[in-house]
């Protein structure tokens, strides 16, 4: 196995601002972009069709291109995707022709249907309030359980803070490169408020509550989190190039997510959350 070695960082030569200035800008970025996409679209992240409702298909179309599949149909499909091979999965919203009908179309054009899916609107509304209300439960947990666990205000803070920013900053890149939310990705979500609590929980362990001198602390953590981190990192990048090669889509997004987030907690557990910690440690209420 090859070793990763983390170089030790001097956080002396930067002050408190200067630490939190790049997360906290690219959050407060973040937050402008999903506010504006609410704006424009009713809604803060492109939902999948698990949640507005519609029939996905997914048809072979041997020497058919996007266009072609997607004028096969008498009602323009919301979305056309290639898979792997000459698959393309098809997407239409809930106002849309039946599924049969639908299916009937593809094969009336020539093309295979070797999988349909469909979705009530109302259903999917309803998943959509579960998904996203189970993300807002997973989250007020976790905010409780740090408090709880540190009972002082500041560390629970920078936890939690840093936890919002890893989730907020994947979803307004996922608005940019056109990923819908979907059941795979609000668990990436969920999973992403995971990763974030352990690597911040860590660095809280280290200076708050073992011995040695604030940068001795940090570094220690930092072996540990560091390379936790890095390893999940590259697993997901592996996993979302593999899926991409093989047009395996959802596991694509996940991995996307999942790779975007690991590298926003790197950035707010080791600049915005220790500048926290430090100003607590050496100029708030624990001086």
């Amino acid at each position: 196995m090859v070793a990763v070695e983390i170089p030790e960082v001097d956080y002396t030569r930067y002050s408190d601002r200067q630490l939190a200035a790049l997360p906290l800008a690219v959050l407060a970025l973040a937050i402008a972009v999903i506010a504006a996409w609410t704006v424009l679209f009713g809604a803060p992240v492109e939902l999948g069709f698990e949640f507005t409702g519609g029939t996905e298909l997914r048809v072979a179309a041997p020497g058919a291109n996007e266009a072609a599949v997607q004028d096969a149909f008498s009602v323009p499909p919301e979305s056309v995707q290639s898979a792997s091979g000459n698959t393309y999965i098809v997407t239409f919203d809930a106002e849309g022709p039946s599924t049969s009908a639908l299916a009937d179309q593809a094969r009336q054009a020539g093309y295979e249907v070797r999988a349909s899916s469909s979705v009530g609107a109302s259903f999917g509304r309803s998943t959509q309030l579960l998904a996203l209300g189970g993300v807002g439960v997973a989250f007020i947990g976790m905010s409780a359980l740090v408090f709880v666990m540190f009972r002082t205000f500041v560390p629970s803070v920078a936890v939690v803070v840093s936890a919002f920013s890893d989730i907020v900053i994947p979803v307004a890149i996922m608005n940019l490169l056109g990923i819908e939310l979907s059941l795979g990705t609000v668990a990436a979500l969920l999973m992403l408020i995971g990763y974030s609590v352990d690597s911040d929980i860590l660095l809280n362990n280290h200076i708050l509550r073992r011995g040695g001198g604030f940068y001795e602390s940090v570094h220690r953590a930092m072996r540990t989190g560091v390379t936790m981190t890095l390893t999940s990192l590259s697993a997901m990048i592996v996993m979302t190039l593999v899926a991409t090669f093989f047009g395996i889509g959802l596991l694509a997004a996940i991995g996307t997510v999942l790779a975007l987030g690991l590298a926003t907690d790197l950035m707010n557990t080791y600049m915005l959350n220790l500048s926290l910690l430090r100003w607590y440690k050496y100029e708030g209420v624990a001086r």
